[in-house]
């Protein structure tokens, strides 16, 4: 589909500075540009592209002023935040792909589950006994959606994605692929043998609304109880959700982080990749975890932790200050050691 830069201009309330007839039909970053596409400029580190993109629009910030001769060929759209209106207009264009509702062939749907309107179900997925999926759900091929499991309105689920018996996915989640919901938590006992026994897993999962999981994300199910996602948790690829785990609203974490059973992540607490939480601790509010950070025992008030184990960021660059000079530090004590014995031979 092709949008003017007119019609572009009303969806932002932008001002446009060109050729207002002009049209697009894809996007670019403005470093790649290419005629009939629309790019955006809001970092100024960036600002250098601009003056050598071949993108037919680009949004800008009003306060933006070219410091060099624009190309010929582009117009601008100034409006108040380029990044923010940049990603409504991402959204809009993700909408063109959205699924019409409709079941496509080849999906087992038990005749007891219950299925709402508008919904979308691709080929190859299995709903099972008294499911439910509620409206305007899209849920795309080879997906597995349990017995008693629940999908919320307007959620999203991608292909290869299972979700196990008695697991509740709330509204306007995103589910990407391969994300497995309700496998069962590490739990083994050890015998007088020595040999692992398995405990039971009989718990579930509860994802609650405006959550979005990334792919091939494991969530186990708790023991007993649930293991829980709040409201508005965003979950980046390949993290692991122990059993009974509670992380709590609005809090974010970059790819492969695992938390261990029992763990409770507070509201607002950002963790950087590949970090890892020991379990049955707390991490308090608005805490920030540097990435490959390992945490053993509980954060008890907001700060930022770094290394491992986690200490506060400030002390952490002291100490690998100190850790730098180490071997300097080495060769000077051997150094005055040398000499103390060569004093004592005297």
């Amino acid at each position: 589909m092709e949008f003017s830069a007119d019609q572009i201009a009303g969806i932002l309330n932008g001002e446009i500075q060109g050729n207002a007839d002009i049209t697009v039909n894809d996007l670019s970053k403005i470093e790649e540009g290419r005629q009939g596409t629309l790019s955006f400029l809001s970092n100024p580190k960036y600002e250098e592209y601009i003056y050598t993109t071949e993108s037919s629009i680009c949004i800008v910030n009003k306060a933006f002023e070219p410091s060099k001769t624009l190309p010929g060929t582009l117009t601008l759209i100034k409006v108040d935040d380029a990044y923010s209106c940049f990603a409504k207009l991402l959204e809009l264009y993700g909408n063109l792909y959205k699924k019409e509702p409709g079941i496509e062939k080849q999906t087992h749907i038990d005749e007891t589950a219950s299925i709402g309107k508008n919904v979308h179900i691709g080929s190859f997925t299995y709903i099972g006994k008294n499911a439910k999926i509620s409206d305007d759900v899209v849920i795309y091929p080879n997906c597995y959606i349990g017995e008693n499991a629940v999908v919320g309105k307007s959620t999203k689920i991608y292909p290869n994605v299972n979700v196990y018996h008695d697991c509740k996915i709330g509204s306007n989640c995103i589910i990407h692929s391969g994300s497995v919901i309700g496998s069962d938590g590490f739990g083994f006992a050890p015998d007088e043998k020595g040999k692992f026994q398995k405990i039971p897993q009989i718990g579930n999962v509860v994802i609650e609304d405006d959550v979005e999981l990334g792919s091939n994300v494991s969530v186990d199910r708790a023991t007993m109880g649930s293991t829980f996602i709040r409201k508005g948790v965003k979950i980046d690829n390949l993290c692991q959700i122990a059993h009974n785990v509670d992380v709590n609203e609005n809090s974010a974490m970059a790819a492969q982080v695992g938390i261990a059973g029992s763990t409770k992540i507070g509201k607002n607490v950002l963790i950087g990749g590949q970090a890892g939480i020991s379990g049955h601790i707390k991490i308090a509010d608005q805490t920030k975890i540097v990435a490959q950070s390992g945490i053993p025992s509980s954060v008890k008030k907001a700060q930022t932790l770094m290394g491992s184990p986690g200490i506060p960021l400030d002390d952490f660059k002291k100490s690998y200050f100190g850790f730098r000079k180490l071997p300097g530090l080495l060769k000077r004590v051997q150094e005055l050691e040398e000499k103390i014995e060569a004093l004592t031979k005297v």
